[in-house]
């Protein structure tokens, strides 16, 4: 009984230690990566799913009023330190900058509802999940 219990337990750390070993922290933890329907997918701290927008241009993000109100852009202190395929861009509304995967803006989608929703994706056929390594 002590020895199937023993094993039952390491294999649940096993789970555990594989299950974590892909996810990343970038932006201090301000951007992550999640598993969710097997792809690694760029999340905010929280394990909200992260967007970007057929309509913006690499650099710019061109989502704002009322596309700002639905798609919330992830917005970070200038000062932020950024290094690899992350960047931050320029907008015209906040002294804040939005932080960019491979140069395309990131965005939040408001009816998602919890970690792991992916509702916004294919929004208006411009809407993807930012997917890590896209």
């Amino acid at each position: 009984m002590k020895l199937s219990t023993l094993l039952l337990g390491a294999a649940a750390i096993g789970l555990l230690s594989t299950s974590f070993a892909f996810a990343e922290d970038y932006l201090g933890g301000a951007v992550k990566t999640s598993e969710i329907g097997g792809k690694q997918v760029l999340t905010d701290a929280k394990g909200m799913t992260l967007y970007i927008w057929d309509k913006d241009a690499v650099g710019v993000s061109n989502c704002y009023d009322k596309c700002a109100t639905a798609w919330p852009p992830v917005l970070v202190d200038a000062s932020t330190a950024v290094t690899g395929d992350f960047t931050l861009v320029d907008r015209k509304d906040t002294d804040k900058k939005v932080v960019a995967y491979k140069g395309w803006p990131l965005y939040l989608w408001i009816k998602d509802t919890k970690p792991g929703d992916t509702t916004g994706d294919g929004v208006g056929g411009t809407w993807h999940t930012a997917v890590e390594g896209m």
